[in-house]
């Protein structure tokens, strides 16, 4: 596939209109969706607010590259937009944008797409077509430009090819890896930056990418160590470890597009610090790899959650097909203490079920430790996990488990960072999982007897809720499920409903857990309302997309809220959290439980009493819907 297959004459806007970031993407966002490339306009462009909310693509020198790679794409597409007079994109360099690639990649792109999009970005590294582009006033003329730029850069590639099988080992050589959250763009226009600069530099380097086709050009143990330096412009996480006692340049992947000069004399100069593989990295390197402290504490926290969630959702529903089927098939009165169990048909759904839930607190604890110490991590994250669930410290003695079985594989590793490099590999196999292991499990010993009574007592609590109790935690978890629509708040509250229904699940679901599901559903649905009910204070698009979101909403996906919240937080956000609070508090004051821990409307028939459930989320929807639409003002 070549370039011009993806920059379709009827996605392209010669003569943009909008002067600001915002009113750019709603304008190419809109003319993907006129161009019937996309199928849904609030869920694609969430995606590309998200993109932008790590960090802009605007990328200087009059160019920005938004992008998103989510289920709304019907086909790969590269929408190009001519600004003549300028758009204030917030980019990088300060400056207006002039000229933008919105690149739009279906959920399952093939390689095909992904290199032609690779393609792409390369291209745009050279000022000389840049200024041809900016000179274009047809898409005929655009795609002309292309397809002449292309030719020439794979005839450039050829050549480079033949000479880099040459190699002369008393030159200057360094390696890189480029790597983005996407992989879409600006991993391999950091790539050709580097390639190019290196080259004017007289520097030999290789660059390995870490894009959405995979990691390609993957550097070997040979060529690290030949390495003067090592540069790694990256915005997510890539192989550290093998990079161990190089001295290494650690910076934003658009560093390596806008700065490859400077990375690379940093990079030679022997001035970069030298990292270390074995936990004993400067204070310097950690900050630019892996944020703030509570930034990595939420990112070690949501990766033990990430990998916990499908044990938790398929588990859960599973055993609550049992109750169903012992429920339809009939139960003596007398064994209703062994709901679940009593069919044969309901015992086999219980028995599965119980398995994954099983699994639910030692992977949680596991791929917490994991994500602290990495692999050596794992054993003693399982082992603290199993440990707390035996033990009867629950959830939160998991959570403490992980935690401090990460922590005690990064004391070991400073413990043994002194010994002798031929002791590397026996670190790994022998001395990291028994003593890791060992230590964890006797400080796990301690931990349970305190996070036992702290967790029966929380369990006493839940089970016990009536009344005004129940009405406030269930308006406060419905609350926080609107308040960052999927983000740190919203997930603590998802986390909390989970973890109650792991343990009232025996007794017939969990208060918290309805709440904190209809409140998730409310906010998507009360866009649904407010663009029927108040049509005039919406564009068509909007519009559009509150159609879309009646269905995310019923489906418990909040996140479909988030481009409007995103666009006028001020009167949305608080219009969700009012709405979202009273459908958890109206959960809560009628006792409603729920078996399941995801589904909406799918799992109705998991709750406690379905109908009275699905009315309070729509008393709610409405409340917020109106409020929503009462605050905000027409449309000009």
């Amino acid at each position: 596939m070549h370039i011009k297959d993806l920059l379709i004459k009827d996605a392209m806007i010669m003569d943009l209109q909008a002067t600001d970031k915002k009113g750019a993407i709603d304008e190419m966002v809109q003319k993907m969706y006129d161009a019937g490339r996309i199928s849904d306009i609030a869920i694609y462009k969430e995606g590309i607010l998200t993109r932008e909310a790590q960090t802009s693509t605007g990328l200087g020198d009059g160019i920005a590259m938004p992008h998103a790679k989510n289920s709304a794409v019907k086909e790969a597409t590269v929408l190009f937009a001519k600004s003549n007079t300028g758009v204030d994109y917030e980019s990088l360099d300060g400056q207006p944008t002039y000229l933008f690639f919105m690149i739009a990649a279906p959920e399952g792109a093939n390689d095909t797409h992904l290199q032609a999009l690779a393609a792409l970005s390369r291209l745009l590294i050279d000022p000389d077509f840049v200024a041809q582009l900016k000179q274009a006033n047809t898409p005929d003329q655009v795609q002309q430009l292309f397809d002449s730029a292309e030719k020439a850069k794979e005839a450039e590639e050829k050549q480079e090819e033949a000479e880099s099988e040459v190699k002369d080992f008393n030159r200057r050589y360094i390696v890189a890896v480029t790597a983005c959250p996407t992989g879409i763009a600006h991993t391999y226009m950091a790539e050709d930056s580097l390639k190019k600069k290196a080259k004017e530099m007289g520097v030999d380097i290789k660059v390995e990418t870490n894009g959405s086709e995979g990691i390609k050009h993957r550097l070997t143990a040979e060529e690290i160590a030949r390495a003067d330096g090592v540069i790694i412009a990256a915005d997510k996480k890539v192989e550290m470890n093998r990079f161990d006692g190089k001295k290494l340049v650690n910076r934003p992947v658009s560093d390596g597009i806008r700065k490859p000069e400077e990375l690379i004399e940093l990079a030679m100069s022997g001035k970069a610090p030298t990292y270390h593989g074995d936990g004993s990295s400067s204070s310097e390197e950690e900050a630019s790899d892996n944020g703030t402290v509570g930034q990595r504490i939420y990112k070690d926290l949501m990766n033990g959650v990430s990998h916990m969630l499908p044990f938790v959702i398929g588990g859960g529903i599973m055993i609550a097909l049992s109750f169903m089927i012992d429920q339809f098939m009939g139960v003596p009165n007398s064994e209703l203490a062994n709901l679940g169990n009593y069919n044969q048909a309901a015992h086999m759904f219980n028995q599965i079920g119980s398995a994954a839930f099983g699994f639910m607190l030692p992977v949680l604890a596991g791929f917490i430790a994991s994500s602290i110490s990495d692999r050596p991590g794992l054993i003693a994250g399982f082992a603290a996990g199993f440990l707390a669930n035996e033990g009867g410290a629950g959830f939160l003695g998991a959570l403490i488990g992980g935690f401090l079985a990460g922590y005690v594989i990064v004391l070991l590793r400073k413990v043994f960072s002194g010994l002798p490099k031929s002791l590397d590999g026996i670190k790994s196999i022998l001395f990291y999982p028994f003593f890791g292991l060992m230590i964890t499990g006797f400080l796990m010993l301690l931990v349970n007897i305190p996070m036992k009574a702290i967790n029966d007592g929380l369990n006493g609590f839940l089970t016990g809720l009536g009344g005004s109790n129940a009405i406030l935690l269930g308006a406060l978890l419905g609350g926080m499920m609107a308040i960052d629509l999927g983000g740190p708040i919203n997930k603590a509250a998802y986390v909390f409903g989970t973890a109650t229904l792991a343990t009232t699940v025996a007794t017939g679901g969990s208060i918290v857990m309805a709440a904190v599901m209809a409140g998730g559903m409310v906010p998507p649905l009360a866009i649904f309302v407010a663009t029927r009910l108040f049509k005039n204070k919406f564009e068509k698009s909007q519009v559009d997309a509150g159609l879309t979101n009646i269905v995310m909403g019923l489906s418990f996906v909040t996140e479909g809220a988030i481009p409007f919240a995103a666009a006028d937080p001020i009167r949305v956000i608080p219009s969700f959290v009012v709405g979202s609070a009273v459908a958890g508090g109206l959960v809560g004051a009628f006792s409603i439980k729920l078996l399941a821990p995801h589904g909406g409307i799918f799992v109705a028939l998991l709750v406690s009493n379905p109908v009275m459930y699905l009315l309070f989320i729509i008393i709610g929807a409405i409340i917020s819907g109106v409020i929503y639409g009462l605050l905000k003002k027409p449309v000009a």
